[in-house]
Parts: structure tokens; C-alpha cells; sequence
């Protein structure tokens, strides 16, 4: 028995280690929380309170929306690439290097607020703030190492906001977070997936300072969400075979500082600084829960993933009273590192470089579009195989294309 524990063990933490990679951010993070920030690369973003999507930036932004009641539904269309480049692999061929690991995706976001009375508003976001995906072909050189990775969250960020007087705002939210988590490989005894799911809560906090018209300074923390999920571990009878699982998971904790000014009626300038707390991420443990082997850890994945900082900066152009125009730029560090980093997270640092359009349809109605591209360095990465202990050795080719609509309204 002792044999079969250590063999399980050993076995399946080759397979799992890593995780997957993301769509459009560093980690597993997914930046594009709304149409209207697209443009400018989510600069300002807990400063500029423009739209109901400020319910997630900064929820202290409610206060000085317009009108009573404000809407707004988004969506972004995200189309990653993550392609191998083998170098000096020593695992065979198989069927070649595993095509694009990425694939179309569509995310959509839903956000209301509403003024109480002169002092108190309240709002909800919708939102996907996490989620991975990478999908390789079916025996490819590095399949014991990675096929399948999907990660979704759903969101609901409820808020409420009070404004202390003409300068200052504060708010704060709660959050109810739905994560789902499964991947897979397929190794020489057999096909190996995790699949497992949690809901989570945790809360954010927000201030809003506009000591003149054409100034707002905006910062704003979100917490870490700590999950404990259980599922079920799908594994050939040789490693312990499929039985229920859970495992510990945390999300990182976030913190934004931003601001925007208007130098003219025509021209706004705006930046950010986010941090992230993706040093919460240091290692995944799975743990059976049933079958014979109720107790052990079979997957004990390694992450050493570090705390990382986000930099952008934007501007906008109003040339009349229909049309705004939007540009933005930013660079987004990777937490993870040359040792590390499997297919499962090809993931490098990226500059993002962003335009966008807003026109205003009707009296309270603006529809905004937004595209944005992710230039990302070639990501490094030499890991061993389960089992034969031969390499998959090479540099994946990465970027990100993003496209975005918003429709936004204001009662």
C-alpha cells in the first residue's frame, strides 16, 4: 500500500503541475470588466466612474454618475493564441506541437446602480473576473503534460456607496463568486482530470476624491476569495484510480490606485497602478476524499507565483458632442517564472496597446466599441514528463486580440 501511495502521489503531481492560461491578463485574471475601459487600456479605472460598470472599479464612482438610474451590458470577444515552438524536446513528436492552444471566447457583463437619495446610492455587477482556457490537440508532444484546461467564474458584486460631500465618495461591495475548475493529460497508464467547484465570498472597498471639476483621484481594494472545492478526480486504476476529491484554492487580492484630469473641454488624460496579490497562489493541493485511499494528496501543484503590478495610462478626444474618441496603453507582469511556467500557463509579460470609439445614440443612451491587442513576450518553458522523465522543451508564441461593445443608459 505504502508502494501504491507514493507511486500515486509521485504519478499525478508530474502530470497536474501547473495550471492554465489566461485569456487577457496576467495569471488567470481576466482585465476587460467593461466595454467603455477597453478603449483606454483600463486606465483610470477607479477613477473615472462614467458608466454603471464603476460598480466593479470603484463602487464609490456611483455617487457622481448622472441621472437616477444607470445600465449598462457589455461584452468582450477575446481571441488568444498560445503556439509551441519545440527547441530541443526530448518527449517524441506524436502528433506534432499542439496547433493554437487558445480559442475564441465570449464574455459577457451586466451593471446597475441608482441613487437613493442625494447621500446614498446602490448598485450590482455581473461579472466573469477569473477564467483560463487552453486546449491543445490530442497527442501532441506534451500531452502528459497538458491537453484540456478550463477555469470559469461567475460574479455578483453588490454595492452600496455614500458621498461625505463635494469631494469625497466612499463605498463598499460584497462579493459571491461560482468558480469551476477541471484539466486534464494524458499519460502512458492512462487519461487523468480533475473536476472540481466552489462558491466563495469576499468584499471590496472604494474612495473617490474630486477636489476640482476637471479631477478625480479614485482607489479601490478587492479581497481575496478562499475556496475549498471538491469534485471528482477521473484516474486510471494503476495511480489509485477515480474517486471524490477537494482542494484549496485562493484568488488574489487587488489594489488600484487611479486618476483622471481634464486638461480641456475636448481632452481627458488618465492612468492606473493595480496591484495584485498573485503571491497567494503558492501551491494547489488535491486531496482524496474517497476510495482506499481517502487521506492522501495525489496532486500537489506548485505555483511560487509572485505579486505582480499593472501600469497604464489613456486619453480621450470629444471633438463634439456625438462622438469620443479613446486610446490607451499598458504593461502587465507575469506572476509566474522560467522555472515554473508549463503549457498550462504559457503566460509572459504583455503591453497592451488600445483604441475605442463612444457615440451617443440618444439623450441618455452611449454605445461604446474598443479593441485592444497584447503583445507578449515568448514565454520559456522545460518540463518533465511523467513517467519516462524526457522534456518538453521549447518557447511559446503568445498574444491576445480583444474586442468590446457596451451599451450604456442613464434614467
Amino acid at each position: 500500500m505504502k508502494t501504491s501511495n507514493r507511486k500515486t502521489r509521485v504519478m499525478v503531481a508530474i502530470v497536474f503541475a501547473g495550471t492554465a492560461s489566461t485569456a487577457c491578463a496576467g495569471g488567470f485574471g481576466i482585465a476587460t470588466q467593461s466595454g467603455s475601459g477597453t478603449g483606454n487600456a483600463f486606465a483610470g479605472g477607479a477613477a473615472t466612474a462614467e458608466d454603471a460598470s464603476t460598480v466593479w472599479f470603484n463602487p464609490a464612482g456611483m455617487t457622481v454618475l448622472p441621472g437616477t438610474t444607470n445600465v449598462a451590458v457589455s461584452a468582450q470577444i477575446l481571441k488568444p493564441s498560445f503556439q509551441f515552438q519545440n527547441t530541443a524536446s526530448t518527449l517524441p513528436a506524436g502528433t506534432g506541437d499542439g496547433g493554437d492552444g487558445g480559442d475564441w471566447t465570449y464574455i459577457p457583463h451586466g451593471f446597475i446602480t441608482t441613487k437613493l437619495n442625494d447621500k446614498w446610492s446602490v448598485g450590482a455587477a455581473f461579472n466573469t473576473p477569473f477564467g483560463l482556457k487552453t486546449n491543445y490537440d490530442a497527442g501532441w508532444r506534451g500531452q502528459s503534460l497538458a491537453l484540456t484546461s478550463d477555469l470559469k467564474t461567475y460574479n455578483l458584486n453588490l454595492s452600496v456607496a455614500y458621498k461625505i460631500n463635494e469631494l469625497w465618495s466612499v463605498g463598499a461591495g460584497i462579493n459571491y463568486l461560482k468558480a469551476q475548475l477541471k484539466f486534464n493529460s494524458q499519460i502512458a497508464l492512462g487519461f487523468v482530470e480533475p473536476n472540481i467547484n466552489d462558491n466563495g465570498i469576499g468584499y471590496n472597498f472604494g474612495v473617490l476624491f474630486q477636489p476640482t471639476p476637471q479631477t478625480r483621484v479614485g482607489a479601490h481594494y478587492r479581497t481575496a476569495i478562499n475556496f475549498q472545492a471538491t469534485g471528482n478526480l477521473t484516474a486510471p486504476a494503476a495511480i489509485g484510480g477515480s474517486s471524490a476529491v477537494t482542494s484549496g484554492l485562493t484568488t488574489p487580492d487587488t489594489f488600484s490606485l487611479s486618476a483622471l484630469h481634464a486638461i480641456t473641454p475636448q481632452w481627458d488624460i488618465m492612468g492606473d497602478v493595480t496591484r495584485t496579490g498573485w503571491s497567494h497562489l503558492q501551491q494547489l493541493s488535491v486531496v482524496r476524499t474517497g476510495g482506499a485511499l481517502a487521506g492522501t494528496t495525489p496532486v500537489a501543484l506548485t505555483f511560487n507565483w509572485s505579486d505582480t503590478w499593472r501600469t497604464s495610462i489613456g486619453a480621450n478626444y470629444k471633438p463634439n458632442a456625438t462622438w469620443k474618441f479613446r486610446a490607451g496603453v499598458a504593461y502587465d507582469k507575469t506572476p509566474t517564472n522560467d522555472i515554473d511556467r508549463t503549457p498550462r500557463l504559457p503566460d509572459q509579460d504583455r503591453t497592451w496597446v488600445a483604441l475605442g470609439a463612444q457615440m451617443k445614440v440618444s439623450k441618455a443612451g452611449t454605445v461604446d466599441f474598443g479593441y485592444a491587442h497584447e503583445f507578449i513576450k515568448d514565454a520559456s518553458v522545460n518540463n518533465a514528463a511523467p513517467v519516462t522523465g524526457l522534456r518538453l522543451i521549447g518557447q511559446f508564441k503568445n498574444k491576445v486580440d480583444i474586442f468590446s461593445l457596451q451599451y450604456s443608459h442613464s434614467f
